[in-house]
């Protein structure tokens, strides 16, 4: 099992331990990714035993803190789907065009490929004045879409090799270079899609300005020397132990790069914390974690 893999099976058996799954469907989206019924309930119980009891509880507020839905709704613009060449094949991507931007970003989804969410943060980017492109890491498989079943569309995110991913990303920056010429550019990433912007940095690409990696893992032993100049935002939730404990082993990796960061923890927020369309969703952390964004970017984007 690739660490990717390792890292969404641990996220099903999460889910379920946090009755966000039910244990027949915990084991079917498992079993998609290729682990047997033994290793699944083996995997099950070794996250229920190392669960907190604190991180447990999933029920968090729903509502806004501010009217008009989630940070940056009421501002938002609408998407438009595109495509691109990208190494490999044509990539697809939905794209929100600030209509002034001062900057451009790369948005990298969560484990369930690009959803109506992960547009919506697009175009809230735009809406702040970032023209943003939400990339679909399925463009090799049709696309997200092409995915009547959500989990099978998360397993075939698992099997992408790294370096297949790194590569489509950089082919979308490309992409927004072209769009945006002029401007600097960042990649922001949730869940795997933090994962994500971590391996970026770790490949090297200079070309970006920030990066903000939502509640992703940091990869083993990382070097970011070769993205020594792009300023790191990097968001955690305090009851995502899974994902912090690795937050060390970024926050060593940029200070041996000498980077600016900055490494902020949400506190009473699960993992996702930021999605309004889940049962995780916490609209005090999400808009504290917008607002941070949106400075960090006036500081090291506009």
């Amino acid at each position: 099992m690739t660490p990717l893999q390792r890292y969404i099976a641990e996220e099903i058996a999460i889910d379920h331990v946090d009755g966000l799954l039910s244990r027949r469907e915990a084991l079917r989206r498992l079993a998609l990714l290729g682990v047997g019924t033994a290793a699944a309930t083996a995997l099950i119980a070794g996250c229920s035993d190392n669960r907190q009891p604190e991180a447990q509880t999933t029920a968090t507020s729903s509502e806004p803190a501010t009217g008009g839905g989630p940070p940056g709704a009421q501002t938002a613009v609408e998407t438009t789907p595109i495509t691109w060449p990208g190494p490999r094949g044509e990539l697809q991507g939905a794209w929100a065009e600030a209509s002034d931007p001062r900057g451009a970003v790369l948005v990298i989804h969560e484990n369930r490929g690009l959803n109506d969410h992960i547009r919506s943060v697009a175009g809230r980017f735009a809406g702040t004045g970032y023209s943003a492109l939400a990339i679909d890491l399925l463009s090799g498989q049709g696309g997200t879409g092409a995915f009547a079943d959500p989990a099978e569309a998360t397993a075939a995110l698992s099997k992408i090799p790294p370096r297949d991913a790194v590569a489509d990303m950089r082919s979308g920056i490309d992409e927004l270079s072209r769009r945006v010429p002029d401007r600097k550019l960042a990649a922001v990433g949730f869940c795997m899609g933090g994962a994500m912007v971590w391996r970026l940095l770790n490949a090297g690409e200079p070309r970006l300005s920030a990066a903000v990696p939502f509640y992703g893992p940091a990869p083993k032993n990382p070097d970011f020397s070769k993205s020594k100049d792009v300023a790191v935002l990097g968001i955690y939730a305090a009851q995502d132990e899974r994902v912090n404990a690795t937050e060390p082993v970024a926050r060593a990796a940029l200070e041996k790069a000498g980077m600016q960061f900055e490494l902020v923890t949400e506190p009473d927020a699960n993992h996702a914390f930021f999605n309004d369309t889940g049962k995780r969703y916490n609209a005090a952390a999400a808009a504290d974690a917008w607002q941070r964004v949106q400075d960090w970017f006036a500081r090291y984007l506009a």
